[in-house]
């Protein structure tokens, strides 16, 4: 095999009628260090540099095209994602200030049944209302007599 790939690299030496094997930017891309040795052998120290250098180049080109595309995509996938995380907030902004108008309502309901209660009392199991209650304060004193002799009866 490997005679096999010497004997390409030289017909396609032997074709261009030089020294430098015509290649085209894909092929010199695609091809394996150990391939590129091989289309290098019997070239000058020179057309060998220009020829890695013409590879490095294309290389670095599609790494570079590579990164832009890959850079963009993230870029779509982030701004989505942040329009997503937006579109979020604001749901979660609603549904707070949906709980605190809930939350409102309700803490002023309990205020009035407190209000209420406070003015009923439990009679026989039954809620009946009182009379508000003052805030005054009675001392209720009770004296007792002493018992009395009983009179005697004869």
């Amino acid at each position: 095999m490997t005679t096999e790939r010497s004997s390409k690299a030289l017909k396609i030496k032997q074709e261009c009628g030089e020294n430098m094997p015509v290649l085209s930017d894909s092929e010199l891309m695609s091809l394996s260090v150990r391939e590129l040795n091989l289309h290098l052998r019997g070239l000058s120290r020179d057309e060998i540099q220009k020829l890695k250098q013409r590879r490095r180049t294309l290389k670095n080109r599609g790494y570079a095209a590579s990164c832009r595309v890959k850079r963009v995509s993230q870029r779509q996938a982030l701004e989505q994602q942040k329009m997503e995380l937006q579109v979020e907030v604001e749901r979660l902004g609603a549904e707070n200030a949906d709980m605190r108008k809930e939350m409102e309502g309700l803490f002023a309901r309990l205020t009035a049944l407190q209000r209420a209660a406070r003015g009923m009392q439990l009679e026989g199991g039954h809620l009946v209302a009182t009379a508000p209650r003052l805030n005054t304060a009675s001392v209720i004193t009770i004296v007792k007599s002493p018992p009395q002799p009983q009179q005697q009866r004869d």
